[in-house]
């Protein structure tokens, strides 16, 4: 078993560096921007003064790895260690000796987007990371617990993006990455959170056994009921929760609704659904190890 975890996480170790240095060395180093974090950080010292992009990476990640320790662990820290290594190995040794692409810049932004985000979500998926703005956003809210970590990135890539645009001397590169940046957020939340994802839908109605039945008939969803009482009329309601996939959700809907057209339905997407039916939570890709 330790041979096969060993393995499985080298694997993810050596997907996500394939598509970290395709995002940087081929999509991003050449278009004239900076995307955010310590990535974009070490773009922008290559272009001023022609430092290796991973080592470069590597040494600025020395003193956040310093200052996370003690509030995400030294097993996460080891595990990430060894992705920067690998993922400084790539960007430096083995790319360079790649085609890189030299066409439009907004092409550019959005593929490095795209390939950073999956590579991110490679290192996530077993428990590591790439270093980086990830163990300061860490530490920033360790100390600071009322800041979100979606603000504190924020914050820290918009300022390496501005650098950034400062450094190319042009709007452009600014806009470029926020593009990237946000390219990467989308497919690394689709990556982690897409599989299980689905929509939950609550129906209050006059007759909600009829409902649940009529649903679990079309749509073979099974449904938990609670009572309620309608402040506005006094007059008792039933509720349904049915969590279900996105395809499914407009069956659902349709079914409480030829059962009950004065029905109230509301519709809300689900990032995650454990249990039957959905993700095993007992299974070993319901947690990161």
């Amino acid at each position: 078993m330790g041979q096969k975890k060993w393995a499985r996480d080298l694997a993810f170790d050596v997907i996500g560096a394939i598509m970290y240095a395709a995002s940087l060395v081929v999509f991003a180093a050449n278009a004239n921007f900076a995307p955010g974090g310590i990535s974009g950080l070490s773009i922008v010292l290559h272009h001023l003064f022609g430092v290796p992009i991973g080592t470069t990476g590597l040494v600025l990640n020395i003193p956040l790895v310093l200052l996370s320790l003690r509030f995400v662990g030294a097993a996460f820290l080891l595990k990430t260690l060894c992705s920067m290594v690998i993922c400084a190995v790539f960007v430096d040794v083995i790319f360079p000796f790649l085609p890189s692409y030299h066409g439009d810049p907004l092409l550019a932004s959005l593929f490095a987007g795209v390939c950073m985000g999956v590579a991110l979500a490679m290192f996530y998926r077993h428990g590591s990371s790439s270093g980086g703005t990830d163990l300061l956003t860490m530490s920033i809210r360790a100390r600071c617990p009322h800041l979100s970590m979606g603000s504190i990135t924020l914050a820290i890539d918009l300022a390496i993006i501005g650098i950034g645009g400062l450094v190319y001397g042009n709007v452009d590169a600014v806009l470029y990455g926020i593009i990237a940046t946000t390219a990467t957020s989308f497919v690394l939340d689709r990556m982690l959170n897409g599989v299980g994802a689905g929509k939950l839908l609550v129906i209050i109605t006059s007759d909600g056994q009829a409902v649940a039945d009529h649903i679990g008939k079309v749509a073979s969803r099974g449904s938990t009921m609670s009572r309620g009482v309608g402040t506005y009329t006094g007059s008792p309601r039933d509720i349904l929760f049915c969590a279900c996939s996105r395809a499914e959700a407009w069956r659902v809907r349709a079914a409480a609704y030829q059962v009950d057209p004065d029905c109230f339905v509301m519709i809300s997407d689900t990032s995650e659904v454990y249990g039957e039916g959905f993700i095993d939570p007992l299974s070993k890709d319901s947690f990161i190890s």
